[in-house]
């Protein structure tokens, strides 16, 4: 036994928590497998039961009475993930458990966090009203695409960073060179965060949008002759701003490129476009399954992460000590 699971034990034993259990959606199993390997504790028994015309229904296998349910699922398309975690919300609430918290390392819907024209919807707001009237009492994330995404809710939010594993990543490839930069001016602030940790510089590059999805025009503003750059973003979708970038970035004289992101969307063509482009690897957590065959690609687990938030929240301790950067 480990002396994390030992001094986790100890304490769950030797306090008046109350207990508590981990249950997965479908799409996250691999994931909240993982976690609960990391805790030493059984991943909690679920039936999640479809019918012919699609709809299904959800039921635990066993007494949550009075426990922490925890309910690992990200809300990547499709819906059914995002409704799934929904009605286990709502049926644990229903078997009075003492508190619900979602654990949702990807937070689907959430590049639509404002209002960029008229008449559209804010989707990420919505989906923080669907959870907190289902039932949660805490939300559990990662690398939001906006961190006001944290104000939708009325309910504690704890935010964690994959900084805190891609950062000693990056600090094992010994890049003599280093340079970070952002795709996008969006991602400014994540990327200059990483080269003020690093101690590196910061380059940028300013995109125009024909559409959603489509890179109309690219420039990159600073110097990458003779670099080894890294460009830092929370998801990939379709991979056309990131390969756009990195094949920019050695037109500009780059040396190497390589990128990393949070969360593998990677919708098609994207592994087509990876294998195609300048890009020597990029790097994701398994916020995501990653279901394509690049051999560029690279996939860091974030169970440990968050068995580790899971722990602190459960034993009231603080979890801004994990945090390397924001």
């Amino acid at each position: 036994m480990t002396t994390f699971v030992a001094n986790f034990i100890h304490t769950a034993m030797n306090t008046n928590l109350p207990p508590f259990k981990i249950f997965s959606g479908t799409k996250s199993h691999y994931l909240a497998e993982a976690i609960c390997a990391e805790l030493g504790v059984e991943l909690g028994k679920m039936n999640i039961q479809r019918f012919a015309d699609g709809e299904f229904e959800v039921s635990f296998e066993e007494s949550i009475r009075g426990c922490e349910v925890y309910l690992v699922q990200s809300t990547f398309p499709n819906t059914d993930n995002l409704m799934e975690l929904l009605l286990m919300i709502d049926a644990a609430k229903r078997a009075s458990a003492k508190s619900v918290i979602a654990v949702i390392p990807y937070f689907g819907w959430a590049r639509q966090d404002r209002k960029d024209k008229p008449r559209v919807s804010i989707a990420a707001k919505l989906v923080a009203d669907l959870l907190s009237t289902a039932g949660i009492d805490r939300l559990i994330t990662m690398d939001l695409h906006a961190d006001q995404i944290q104000g939708f809710f009325n309910v504690p939010v704890d935010h964690l960073y994959a900084s805190s594993i891609f950062i000693p990543y990056i600090q094992s490839l010994h890049l003599d060179n280093l340079v970070i930069a952002t795709p996008d001016v969006g991602g400014a602030k994540r990327a200059n965060n990483y080269a003020k940790y690093l101690n590196v510089p910061l380059v940028l590059c300013h995109k125009q949008r024909a559409k959603a999805n489509v890179v109309e025009n690219m420039t990159v503003i600073g110097d990458v002759e003779g670099k080894d750059v890294i460009l830092v973003d929370d998801m990939v979708d379709t991979a056309g701003t990131i390969t756009k970038a990195a094949n920019l970035m050695i037109e500009n004289g780059a040396k190497s490129v390589r990128a990393l992101a949070s969360h593998a969307i990677m919708s098609d063509p994207a592994s087509e476009r990876v294998d195609a482009s300048a890009l020597s690897e990029i790097i994701f957590t398994n916020s995501i399954p990653y279901k394509g065959n690049s051999k560029k690609v690279t996939t860091l687990s974030i169970a440990g992460l968050f068995a580790d938030t899971i722990r602190r929240v459960h034993e009231y301790k603080s979890i801004s000590s994990q945090y390397l950067i924001k």
